[in-house]
């Protein structure tokens, strides 16, 4: 029991206001992690939001990339990918890219899509959001594991033929 700690971490929510400037606010944001790993949390979570008007990140795997390049130690998470909007194919292809661009510090949190107004802005019923989270799921979590798909049709991306993924994921020793 000597060696128990806490672990701090954080949900880099991307809401800004307004009439604040997107390149300033978005470098606040890195600026905030790389205090964050000075301070040495161990995570922090980047939300994805796309109709609000004021969330600024419309793709957390992007701003982890960025933010990878400016820390060290800090483990990045997508909180979340809404699984809905994106093709489970090319989603897993960009997750394996970015834990290796990570050097493993990447984490994938995955979730059905938050704000309505995204889901209709793509042509998505908010109340088929949950179904297409779990088949997109699926075929997520075989591709990771190096396995092939079988067709996974879903009502946004349509039929996937059978597929896997050209990468594996980095493999991270866990820090104590």
């Amino acid at each position: 029991m000597d060696n128990l700690y806490l672990r701090s971490g954080i949900f880099l929510a991307p809401f800004h206001y307004h009439d604040e400037n997107p390149t300033l606010s978005i470098e606040r944001d890195l600026e905030l992690l790389e205090h964050l790993d000075r301070l040495n949390y161990h995570e922090a979570w980047i939300g994805e939001h796309h109709s609000g008007g004021f969330e600024l990140i419309a793709c957390p795997e992007m701003f982890i990339a960025a933010a990878a390049q400016r820390t060290r130690h800090i483990r990045l998470g997508t909180g979340v990918v809404s699984l809905p909007y994106h093709n489970p194919f090319m989603l897993a292809d960009r997750m394996v890219q970015l834990d290796h661009m990570t050097r493993g510090r990447a984490m994938f949190g995955v979730g059905p899509g938050a704000l309505v107004h995204d889901a209709l802005k793509i042509g998505i019923d908010p109340g088929e959001q949950r179904r297409m989270m779990d088949e997109s799921f699926e075929v997520i979590v075989r591709l990771l594991k190096g396995g092939k798909t079988p067709m996974c049709p879903t009502a946004r991306t349509g039929a996937l033929s059978a597929c896997s993924t050209s990468r594996r994921p980095a493999i991270r020793q866990e820090r104590t």
